[in-house]
């Protein structure tokens, strides 16, 4: 069975050796050419993704609009993505010991930022890589870190909800 990863761990790529990527530093933060009217109402936030060789010979990659899905709250729907403010990765060569990193700027309801999936389709040297998942949150609401105990946070939260689901399904009487 496929897993996502979690936000801020690495996925090595096995058809090319060494070159590996992860979804990170997801938070809350406004974009630094000013908002996208489209997204009135709605909370920004940026999310990098970075590509790492720690192979031994370089690779051609390409993270351009389009190879980057993102979806919010329990439903998945579509985040807005703020294409004019964020910085991709066109046609960059990394080569060995050395990383890229594109940064993504998004906007969704602030209510659906608990839950944030970011789908990666890198381009590697003109062949497409497989989708990678990477699930996480952001925990943007003031009050919400303090409330929460310590070993707390989007990861406990998503297996509470998982715990929840499958404690329902066992019970007698469960559709």
């Amino acid at each position: 069975m496929y897993e996502p990863n979690v936000v801020g761990d690495w996925q090595e790529y096995e058809e090319h050796a060494g070159l590996r990527v992860r979804v990170h530093r997801l938070e809350a933060g406004e974009p630094p050419r000013g908002r996208d009217d489209a997204a009135a109402g709605l909370t920004y936030f940026s999310v990098r993704v970075t590509v790492e060789n720690r192979g031994v010979r370089h690779f051609g990659v390409h993270l351009e609009d389009g190879q980057v899905d993102i979806r919010v709250g329990p439903d998945g729907e579509g985040a807005f993505i703020d294409w004019r403010n964020s910085q991709f990765i066109e046609g960059f060569d990394v080569y060995p010991l050395r990383r890229a990193t594109a940064v993504l700027y998004a906007a969704a309801p602030e209510a659906a930022l608990t839950q944030v999936d970011v789908q990666v389709q890198l381009r590697v040297d003109e062949e497409w890589t497989d989708r990678r998942l990477w699930a996480g949150g952001a925990g943007l609401a003031e009050g919400t870190a303090a409330a929460a105990p310590a070993g707390c946070g989007p990861a406990a939260d998503l297996a509470h909800q998982v715990s929840a689901f499958l404690k329902e399904q066992t019970e007698p009487g469960a559709a």
